[in-house]
Formats: C-alpha cells, structure tokens, sequence
C-alpha cells in the first residue's frame, strides 16, 4: 500500500463510500421531492458519482461505492436511479443551473453599484 493510498484510506482494493457522503445525499434526497438518480461513470480522475436531481432541477453530487452502491442508495431512498450515459442530464437541471447564473450575475451588477 503506497502513501498516497493511506492517505485516501484506501488498501489496495475498490474505493468504498465514505458515510459522510452518504448522510448528505440521504439528507438532501429526504428534505425534497421529486428526486431522482443520475449515476455518473468512473473515470480516470474520479470514482463513482451520483446526482441527486428534484423536481426543480436543484442538485447535489456525491461518490459513491460504484453502480450498485448508487442502485442500492436509490432502492434505500425509493427514487429512481438512472445511468446518465443512456439517459443524459434532466433538462429541468440545465434550467435551475441557467436561473442560478442569471441571479448571481443580476447580484454581482448590483453590488458593483
């Protein structure tokens, strides 16, 4: 096991969800409605991901221990649980993003005044 496992606590073998991030997408998933899963694959730079989206596109995205984990989260939680890559991001998600870059832009022209 090299240093740089160590300090991610790893010991050679898969990465496994840490709890807090666990806690935190069961928290936001349980304090709105209308949500659903949206796994995001490994890549070289990161594990496992999943988006948690509600139904006003507010999101949240968080590791977690591969597909199943996230299968598991979503069955644990009673959302649906979607592989980004067949389905895509949720359009309602690019709107709240589109909302929320017009009301910082709109705040920041306001303090500059």
């Amino acid at each position: 096991m090299g240093l740089m496992d160590r300090l991610r606590g790893r010991a050679g073998g898969p990465w496994r969800a840490v709890t807090a991030d666990v806690d935190h997408l069961t928290r936001w998933a349980r304090a709105r409605t209308g949500v659903e899963a949206f796994v995001e694959p490994r890549t070289t730079v990161t594990e496992t991901t999943v988006v948690l989206v509600d139904k006003d596109g507010e999101w949240t995205r968080r590791r977690v221990d591969g597909p199943r984990g996230a299968r598991q989260l979503g069955r644990a939680l009673r959302i649906p649980v979607y592989d980004v890559q067949l389905v895509g991001y949720p359009q309602r998600m690019r709107e709240h993003d589109d909302r929320q870059r017009v009301l910082r832009d709109r705040a920041r022209r306001r303090d500059a005044q």
